[in-house]
């Protein structure tokens, strides 16, 4: 049996980076090796592939090529990762076509909640989106905070954009709650801080 991973190779300012990850991996698949009552007849290998671009950062065009071509060279069993959004939205659609499973310890925007169709085959294995939404809910309800909400966040919109997907969570589950407003403030490095100010006064009473 083989075990796709689909990671960044070395940049290490993401949790799930290759030099974080793999001695996990080899442990984990000489562990599995070493118990023959738990694959009998089988033996588990692993193959890898970036999910970097030339710059180093998660790309949501290397990951799917390399998935393919793992795919088309190993038949793999199962992926491990990619972890950014970005990556993992094209490779998780991928895997749920070729019927195979995905598990992932990133993959934390509130669209992989869907499991009706293209992330059904997608098993997370660290914190979502959703779960800081429905923190944020119960929030509102212990201190009867029920008029409005404002989310203030920073966005670059380059790379994974963590901060815009952490605020969508909330964005999406505060809703639930009755007659509240949800609004939100976005600023960008180098912004005007002074109209942030005032919009935060204007829009967060």
């Amino acid at each position: 049996l083989t075990l796709a991973v689909v990671l960044p190779r070395h940049n290490l300012t993401y949790p799930w980076a290759w030099p974080r990850v793999g001695p996990a991996v080899r442990l984990a698949a000489a562990a599995v090796n070493s118990r023959r009552d738990l694959l009998p007849g089988f033996t588990l290998g692993w193959v890898f592939g970036s999910s970097e671009d030339r710059h180093g950062v998660c790309s949501e065009m290397a990951a799917p090529l390399v998935a393919v071509d793992l795919r088309l060279a190993h038949q793999p069993a199962a992926f491990l990762g990619p972890g950014c959004v970005y990556s993992a939205a094209p490779v998780a659609r991928f895997t749920s076509h070729w019927q195979l499973p995905l598990v992932t310890a990133g993959a934390e925007a509130h669209g992989f909640d869907d499991k009706s169709e293209e992330f059904g085959l997608t098993t997370r294995a660290g914190p979502s989106h959703r779960k800081l939404g429905e923190l944020g809910v119960q929030l509102h309800r212990r201190f009867n905070w029920t008029r409005r909400a404002l989310l203030v966040y920073w966005d670059e919109r380059v790379d994974d954009r963590p901060y815009y997907f952490a605020a969508e969570g909330l964005y999406v589950q505060l809703p639930t709650l009755r007659n509240l407003s949800v609004m939100d403030v976005v600023f960008r490095d180098g912004g005007n801080f002074s109209f942030i100010i005032q919009e935060i006064k204007a829009k967060g009473r």
